[in-house]
Order: C-alpha cells, then sequence, then structure tokens
C-alpha cells in the first residue's frame, strides 16, 4: 500500500486519536495526540481525539470508530490494556499487540528477555512492594549488598518518560527512592549506574533510523530533560564512527525483536567509555512532540513528520494482516 492510497483508506473511514488518560504520562500523549491530530488535518483526513476514559468502548461505539492511532504513553495504554480491548472490539490500531506492549512496559521482563537473547543489559534486581511491606529492613539490606559496587537508579517497574526515577549514591538515599517508586508502581527495579553517552535509535518496522546521541541538562536523561525545551540537546546524526553507528543499529533492533517488537518504536542505549554497548529499555509508543527523538530521527532519515505518521500507520495496518 503506497501512501496515496493509503490516505484514501483513511479518509474513507473514521478515525480516532486516542490521547490522555489517567496514566502519570497524561500531559505527554495530550501533546502526542495533538501532534497527530494537526498532521491528519494536513493530510486532509479527519480525526477525532478522543481523551481516554474508563468509557472507551462506548465512546468508540458511539462515535463509529473504524481505526485508532493509540498516542497513549504509559500505564493503560502503553502497556497492553487499551490493545486489549481494542482486539475484542474488532478495531485496528497502530502500533505493538497486547503481548509485546505489556512485555516493553514491565522494564523486569524486558531485561530477562534482553539477557536471554544475548542484548547485553546492565544488571539489575527486582523489589516488589509487597515484600518491603513485609521486610523492609531485609529488603533496604539487599539493596545496600547490591550498592556496594557503585551508585544505582531505582525507577517504577511499569511507568515511562523517566517518572519516578532517583539516582542514589548513598545508602541513606535507598529508603526514599523505593518509597517514591511504589507511590506510583507495585515494583521497584533497581538498576547499577552505568556511565555512558546516551543514545537512542527508532525503529520503524525492519528500518533502523539514525543514531541520535542525547547531551541531558541535568545528571541523566529525567523528565524535565526528556520534555522540556532545551532540557536537552539532540546530535542527528550521533557523532560516532561508521561502524561503532552501525553497532549501536544492529544492537537496537535486537533488543526490539527480543521483546518482540515488529511496528515501529525507540530503543535507549548506553555507550560506556570502553565502547562497550548497554541497552536500556525498548519504547513502543514514543512521544511525538515538538521535543521528540522519533520525529527527530525520522527527519535525518528524509521523512517529515506527516509521513512518519503514515509509515506508522502502513506497519501497523501490515502486521494486523
Amino acid at each position: 500500500m503506497n501512501y496515496m492510497l493509503l490516505i484514501r483508506w483513511l479518509q474513507a473511514r473514521r478515525i480516532a486519536v486516542l490521547k490522555g488518560g489517567s496514566s502519570s504520562e497524561r500531559e505527554i500523549s495530550l501533546k502526542t495526540g495533538a501532534a497527530v491530530l494537526q498532521a491528519f488535518k494536513r493530510l486532509g483526513i479527519r480525526a477525532v481525539g478522543i481523551d481516554v476514559q474508563s468509557n472507551l468502548p462506548e465512546v468508540l461505539r458511539k462515535k463509529r470508530i473504524q481505526f485508532c492511532f493509540n498516542a497513549l504513553h504509559g500505564t493503560n495504554g502503553e502497556d497492553g490494556r487499551v490493545q486489549g480491548c481494542l482486539d475484542v472490539m474488532g478495531l485496528p490500531y497502530t502500533g505493538e499487540g497486547v503481548f509485546a506492549s505489556a512485555v516493553a512496559m514491565d522494564k523486569h521482563l524486558s531485561k530477562t528477555l534482553f539477557k536471554k537473547n544475548g542484548v547485553p543489559t546492565a544488571p539489575w534486581m527486582l523489589v516488589h512492594r509487597l515484600d518491603y511491606l513485609r521486610s523492609k529492613k531485609e529488603v533496604l539490606a539487599a539493596v545496600r549488598r547490591f550498592m556496594t559496587r557503585g551508585p544505582l537508579f531505582i525507577k517504577p517497574n511499569d511507568q515511562g518518560s523517566a517518572i519516578g526515577v532517583s539516582k542514589v549514591e548513598r545508602p541513606r538515599e535507598i529508603d526514599k527512592a523505593l518509597k517514591a517508586c511504589f507511590a506510583l508502581s507495585s515494583g521497584a527495579m533497581v538498576e547499577r549506574f552505568v556511565t555512558g553517552r546516551e543514545l537512542t535509535v527508532g525503529i520503524l518496522g525492519e528500518c533502523v533510523l539514525p543514531v541520535i546521541e542525547i547531551i541531558p541538562q541535568h545528571s541523566f536523561y529525567d523528565f524535565h530533560s526528556k520534555y522540556a525545551k532545551g532540557g536537552s540537546k539532540h546530535i542527528v546524526p550521533a557523532p560516532l564512527s561508521r561502524m561503532m553507528s552501525m553497532r549501536a543499529q544492529v544492537l537496537a533492533l535486537k533488543a526490539f525483536q527480543a521483546i518482540p517488537c515488529s511496528v515501529y518504536g525507540r530503543v535507549d542505549l548506553l555507550l560506556q567509555p570502553n565502547g562497550q554497548m548497554k541497552v536500556l529499555e525498548v519504547n513502543t509508543i514514543p512521544g511525538m512532540t515538538t521535543t521528540s527523538l522519533l520525529p527527530d530521527a525520522a527527519k535525518a532519515a528524509g521523512m517529515d513528520f506527516d509521513k512518519l505518521v503514515l509509515e506508522i500507520i502502513r506497519l501497523s495496518l501490515k502486521k494486523k494482516k
């Protein structure tokens, strides 16, 4: 299906952009949804934005929606739940299905699959909130033992956009970091801090986009660095040798397929001073805001924002066949 045929297909259907929702990433999702709606408008495609609430099935039926562009981020939108709802309703949508969405959102499961498939990732341990509540002293002792080899990142196991993430450099900071995670999630990912340059690689199907280097304003790529204007600098293509860029792209695709994903996404990596790389995570619904990385990578590959939206839809429909 070429883009002109795809545009005609979309023009003949009732299209919804799912945005907002109830997750901690609601505000970013609203921005992604607004950008996608503007792209549809430029392409001459009528689409309605739906701020997703618990009555989503009723709203979709009432509006007689026939295709959904999923612009939701975080829990209830990126973790397989909305995907399952749309599958039951028989509605096609963008992005991965239930299984890959759920696995990618779970940092522990993702890293377990990375390890199984030979994808290098930083050492980690998972702490359950229930274990913490039952045996706080033992849990803190275990994390302190894990910390003997250096600082840690402690982050909610199933959140995105660096929400609730703490960089822990002293044992006395562990408890506070765990509590911040448990306010958002039932699990805390305790990950050994790895120094290195922050890289990210966008993927469209089997097409790997140019590598981007991220230089955050803060000490790590936190929420401010991701979304505030001037919060980080994106260098695309990343100033790497051709061989190093290819290594990053090959590793990103390997991690993407290990989940397993097949539609589109973004893979975050760290390039260590010794030249080794570690995969951090796979994002199955990357942001599409004015400060987002995937549109930057697509632009560097010669694909403007509108074509990126169409390509995401094309790949999604191809997967559903």
